[in-house]
């Protein structure tokens, strides 16, 4: 395993080096002046001058790029053009807002779609397994706007059970008072897909010969589906995780900007409607980053629910 783990780290490097460098080349080439975008329609020729020198805009290009490569780096991003905050600082101080409300989602929406996916594929072919397909199609057609919307509308106008906005600086307060109507929603939202794709992966287990003869054998089939089942149709359901996690660290825009959230996702909005770039390249940076790492990670729990998984 730790020759595993120590190629996948070399394969990073190049990925890593590539990423450094598309970023670099889109946002220095097809993103715009700097320079014009923190000097505004009023500055003057001199001052977009004299902001380019600051940015060293006027040095040669692989100069500019060791300077971009440095930062990313020594996490050094200088400030927001718009707020002239540190982003680091920016990092610090938006990422628990975020994590306070994705990782509930995260956690209720993988528990409650495999236990919803397994008692489905339990009753297959039944009323009840038509029925909950139906209805998750007919809540995959609708749009997270409606879900937020009449949410907001019947949980907090008409009923009070939750604040529509806010947030305060005690973790447990938010946890308690503010969060749980966005994260209702979400789990809502991600229920259905979810669903539906686990109960897929729980099908196709439930077809192989081994299920068969367990069958054959008198084995019940709260057991086959509880102890075999669940376990081999844990790598699919690991895979659709790994796929999901980046986005709990950049929160889920929507979320956060209608509820007022003082997470990452909204500071990454706001980022790019002001053109704000050193904030836009440090988390698309750091995102390709934490994606490659879940990667990794998510390959060595292959190999803890599995064991039959073999490292090549």
């Amino acid at each position: 395993m730790a020759s595993f783990i120590f190629r996948r780290v070399l394969q990073m490097i190049p990925t890593f080096a590539g990423v450094i460098l598309l970023i670099f080349f889109l946002f220095k080439f097809f993103g715009g002046d700097p320079a014009e975008i923190m000097g505004g329609l009023q500055a003057s020729a001199k001052q977009i001058e004299s902001i380019r020198n600051q940015l060293g805009l006027n040095k040669p290009v692989w100069e500019q790029l060791w300077i971009f490569t440095r930062q990313v780096l020594t996490f050094d991003w200088g400030q927001s053009w718009a707020t002239k905050e540190s982003v680091s600082h920016i990092f610090s101080t938006r990422l628990p807002a975020t994590l306070t409300v994705m990782l509930p989602i995260l956690v209720l929406e993988v528990v409650l779609a495999i236990v919803c996916g397994m008692a489905v594929a339990y009753v297959r072919g039944s009323l009840t397994d038509r029925a909950v397909m139906v209805i998750s199609t007919v809540a995959l057609s609708i749009s997270f706007l409606v879900y937020v919307i009449v949410g907001q509308y019947l949980f907090a106008f008409r009923l009070g059970w939750f604040p529509v906005q806010g947030w305060t600086n005690s973790t447990l307060q938010n946890l308690v008072q503010y969060a749980p109507l966005p994260v209702l929603l979400a789990v809502l939202v991600s229920l259905a897909p979810n669903t539906r794709l686990y109960r897929s992966f729980f099908l196709d287990e439930m077809g192989h010969d081994y299920v068969r003869t367990a069958r054959a054998k008198g084995v019940p089939e709260k057991t086959i589906l509880f102890r075999h089942v669940l376990r081999n149709a844990l790598i699919p359901i690991l895979t659709n995780i790994a796929t999901q996690l980046p986005g709990v660290f950049i929160g889920s825009f929507l979320i956060e900007v209608f509820f007022s959230i003082p997470g990452l996702g909204r500071e990454v909005y706001v980022a790019v409607n002001r053109s704000d770039y050193p904030v836009i390249q440090a988390v698309t940076i750091y995102l390709a980053v934490l994606t490659m790492v879940i990667n990794l990670v998510t390959d060595l729990m292959y190999k803890l629910v599995d064991p039959r998984v073999v490292f090549k």
